[in-house]
């Protein structure tokens, strides 16, 4: 056949440590029909500053694969909620071969066609709290590229035609496929005069979606005769591929026949009309034209050499119970994203008879439906029994509805199918079932009811089974419970939700509580963040008895809104809100920074003109609320202007020693008192904030940590001074001259004014 290259690339990601499925990257892929590999190059590599990572550590990265839907994954192996089923997926884990790179390589040999995911993630960290800016981090990104090679122009089969066929010598192998429409309960592909030098030394396999492997259904045809395989219940509305493969070491041409039938299930003694005047009449996408490239009135193809000819009769032996049933289609109704009800008509009550399945339809639209949980729920009128000892079991099925006998009914199981099982009796009524990420397509709910015998479950007399159905899509499994939050993703286009949970809850649904928060220690950690504040009420003290209003005033609003804030802001439920959070973390964050600012400025102890025009004040508060609205989490927010304000401080000190010819402050007891344990407090407080604080500890620490700021204010307030008697004016001399005047206690920078003797020196 004739192979064309496809190739599919994204944008390089920076991964995460896996905390929830809200942590993880996920990208989407599309791989065609008729693909016969698929080759994923993962290519990752480490960036530090802008350069390449040589000196970041190794850290291993998970990938996982799954078609259909985003993978479910559980790293950490907690807990899922109940009655959730979890769908499985393949994962690969990257080791590094290079200091900063590493290429790993995953292939897929005839993938199945659609939408593919992946999902990608680092190892769980120890949860610190880093300043953002502070230091170069190590970033680890991701990059997945996808390279497909699939067949063009593979050869079509129409069920009831036969199609002549000769392998060369070097020919191996001879692909087809055949389209599956609704209604379908059987499959049979047969080879017929087939003509070897040693026999039919020829394989049969067959595969739903995408080319037959090594393992897909297979039949030797030298071992039988005629060479018959048959599959019962195949998927509807989707291709199935037929590859006719020649024993290695088989010389010369091989001649042979194929030919499909499909059984209607509706008519379950008759096969599929060999004569089809349109692709319509077969459900077939309207891309491949109609049958055999007919339309409407036109004759059957003529015969050729290597193509299709009139139909050969081949009697069908249908097996019992092959029957199917009418499909009730249910009513969607889309209420938000990933919101959806599926309503049946002449419902939600449901009455499922004796002797015949009661089958549904459940409509997952492609890409805009996987995100989500689909989620059914089956409540038993037990009223309705009378008395019976019945039991109705639901199947739930991918693109087949399971009708068959009445042992796959109890265990939702046959040879090539597996679906969902729920049961509902009278000791056990309702039945719940939760599918995170489902695949999209159509999903076949299948209710039967049986009677428990000594024998077992057999069909029931006369007893006509009431069934309550409820069948919805949501975001999140109840969404996330009280300790969890569910959140709206996106990946490029493609849209999904998943849970962060929080008081250290995890799991799918935030219900694995091994790890989590009891309420006793939820009350003490808010307790302590918000009475750490309290520790603010001395700095206003002090504030309030050297005049400095404007800062004591800073001080009750940090002391405030830092109190209510950390009520707000805690992951449990002991949580006090007064205000929108955001508004409550923004006046937290100015008051802090307002808190420094004010104190800085106020140990400048700036000349009166520049003070009472409040000038720097107000500046500060400008530029603060500004830089908080846009990064409230950067290192330069508390640097910037912290380093701005000592800059004024130490020229306003570095004027005042070289005016007066020694140091300023001057008095030693100053130094020793306070200026320095108040410079230690707050140089502590900064390293516990910046290097010690974790998740673990953060209720801890961070109350040290307002402890040790607010304690470092206390010390580094300057005192004030008060108003100094004023002297009767000097004789002044005549002709040019000044009047300088030298406050000697404020100069001094006394604690207690009132110690010191006023003395006010006046020279011209």
């Amino acid at each position: 056949g004739l192979f064309v290259t496809d190739y599919f690339t994204r944008t390089p990601r920076k991964l995460s440590p896996f905390r929830s499925f809200a942590s993880i990257e996920l990208f989407h892929f599309h791989i065609p029909e008729d693909t016969v590999i698929a080759v994923w190059n993962l290519i990752t590599f480490k960036e530090q500053g802008g350069t390449f990572g040589d000196q970041c550590p190794d850290r291993s990265i998970t990938v996982y694969f799954r078609s259909g839907a985003p993978s479910v994954i559980n790293p950490l192996h907690t807990h899922f909620p109940k009655d959730t089923a979890v769908p499985g997926s393949f994962a690969l884990t990257l080791t590094w071969t290079l200091p900063n790179r590493t290429t790993g390589v995953f292939n897929v040999t005839s993938p199945l066609p659609g939408d593919w995911f992946l999902a990608a993630h680092l190892p769980k960290d120890e949860g610190k709290i880093s300043v953002k800016g502070l230091y170069e981090e190590c970033q680890y990104l991701f990059q997945p590229q996808l390279i497909v090679q699939r067949l063009v122009n593979i050869a079509v089969l129409y069920p009831g035609y036969v199609t002549e066929q000769s392998m060369a010598p070097h020919n191996r192998s001879c692909l087809y496929k055949v389209f599956v429409p609704s209604y379908t309960s059987r499959v049979l592909v047969e080879v017929l005069r087939c003509r070897g030098v040693e026999g039919c030394p020829l394989w049969l396999r067959v595969r739903a979606k995408a080319p037959p492997l090594h393992n897909s259904t297979a039949l030797d045809c030298r071992e039988h005769a005629p060479c018959q395989l048959a599959l019962d219940l195949p998927f509807w509305q989707h291709w199935y591929y037929v590859l006719v493969e020649k024993h290695p070491g088989v010389p010369g041409t091989i001649s042979f026949q194929v030919t499909v039938q499909l059984t209607d299930c509706s008519r379950p003694s008759l096969a599929r009309p060999p004569f089809l005047p349109s692709s319509a009449s077969m459900n077939m996408p309207h891309s491949f034209g109609s049958v055999g490239g007919l339309a409407l009135g036109d004759s059957p193809p003529p015969a050729s050499p290597n193509g299709t000819k009139h139909p050969v009769p081949i009697s069908i032996a249908s097996p019992a119970g092959e029957r199917c049933w009418p499909v009730r289609p249910t009513l969607r109704n889309e209420l938000d994203t990933f919101s959806v009800h599926f309503y049946i008509f002449f419902g939600p009550n449901v009455s499922v008879p004796p002797d015949r399945p009661a089958v549904f339809v459940i409509n997952l639209l492609p890409v805009l439906d996987s995100g989500g949980v689909l989620n059914l729920e089956l409540r038993l009128n037990v009223s309705s029994l009378c008395g019976e000892n019945v039991t109705v079991f639901g199947c739930l099925n991918h693109e087949v509805p399971l009708t068959s006998s009445d042992n796959a009914s109890v265990t939702c199981e046959t040879e090539s199918l597996a679906g969902f099982l729920l049961s509902v009796n009278a000791t056990a009524s309702l039945s719940r079932l939760r599918i995170p990420y489902p695949q999209t397509g159509s999903w076949y709910l299948s209710l039967r009811s049986l009677c428990a015998t000594e024998h077992g479950f057999e069909p029931c007399t006369n007893v006509t089974a009431e069934v309550y159905l409820r069948a919805y899509l949501s975001p999140c499994i109840n969404d996330c419970g009280i300790y969890g939050q569910c959140k709206l993703l996106r990946t490029n286009n493609y849209l999904y939700a998943a849970c962060e949970c929080k008081a250290g809850w995890n799991g799918w649904g935030c219900t694995d509580n091994a790890e989590a928060f009891s309420y006793g220690f939820q009350l003490l950690s808010t307790l302590l963040l918000c009475l750490s504040n309290v520790m603010f009420v001395p700095p206003v003290a002090i504030a309030v008895r050297s005049h400095y209003l404007l800062e004591a005033a800073v001080y009750i609003f940090t002391m405030f809104f830092s109190t209510f804030y950390h009520a707000c802001d805690q992951p449990g439920i002991v949580v006090f809100c007064i205000m929108e959070y955001d508004v409550l973390q923004f006046c937290d964050f100015l008051g802090s920074l307002m808190s420094v600012w004010v104190t800085v400025i106020a140990m400048a102890r700036l000349q009166p003109v520049v003070k009472q025009a409040s000038v720097l004040y107000l500046l500060g508060a400008m530029l603060l609320s500004m830089a908080l609205q846009m990064d409230r989490h950067g290192l330069w927010n508390l640097l910037g202007p912290s380093l701005f304000a000592l800059g004024i401080m130490a020229i306003a000190w570095t004027a005042r020693t070289i005016r007066r010819r020694h140091c300023y402050p001057p008095t030693w007891k100053r130094w020793a008192f306070y200026l320095c344990p108040g410079a230690l407090i707050a140089a502590a407080a900064v390293l516990l904030y910046a290097f010690v604080e974790t998740e673990e500890n953060y209720f801890y620490i961070h109350s040290i940590w307002h402890l040790l700021i607010a304690g470092s204010v206390g010390f580094l307030l300057p005192p004030r001074a008060k108003p100094s008697r004023r002297l009767g004016p000097l004789p002044r001399r005549k002709g040019c001259g000044y009047q300088l005047c030298v406050n000697e206690q404020e100069e001094l920078g006394l604690v207690d004014p009132a110690v010191a003797s006023i003395n006010s020196i006046c020279t011209s």
